[in-house]
């Protein structure tokens, strides 16, 4: 019988958060941190004329999806993220498939997120201060069309 969660198994453990990968093309991409994996769905509220109770009814509407985030130390002479966010332009943008992958404890993939029609909408770097003892991270914004989860 498989492990529903409801009770602790002795040889099972949570996933740690800090060994994942990100496919771009079929090109592995190498992250700091992703954040944004959301989904929600909107609240459509609504309230008959004659209703004989006094609040609405509540019902779902369309699904949305946020902005996900990508961070990564900044290189020298690396310019992939910038090639990426170049390639959106009024109305036009390379959209694709991009699937982040957390990983067990044997580097094995444990659970997928794929986004669908994503593409770059916002590019950062990081404030240049020069008492500051940290690294240059880059930020990609990618906007998305879909979240879909898959169990490995």
């Amino acid at each position: 019988m498989a492990n529903d969660g409801l009770v602790q198994a002795k040889d099972i453990w949570p996933l740690v958060k800090f060994s994942f990968l990100v496919k771009w093309d079929d090109a592995e991409m190498i992250f700091q941190e992703v954040t944004g994996l959301s989904a929600e769905t909107q609240v459509i509220e609504y309230r008959s004329g004659s209703s004989k109770t006094h609040a609405d009814v509540k019902m779902p509407g369309i699904k949305k999806f946020g902005n996900v985030t990508l961070k990564k130390g900044f290189f020298k002479g690396d310019k992939g993220l910038w090639d990426k966010f170049g390639l959106t332009t009024m109305n036009v943008a390379s959209r694709k498939t991009i699937v982040i992958s957390l990983l067990d404890e044997t580097d094995a993939v444990a659970m997928s997120w794929t986004l669908a029609n994503a593409f770059a909408c916002k590019i950062t770097v990081s404030d240049l201060k020069s008492d500051a003892n940290e690294i240059a991270v880059e930020t990609l914004e990618l906007a998305h069309e879909g979240l879909a989860i898959a169990e490995q």
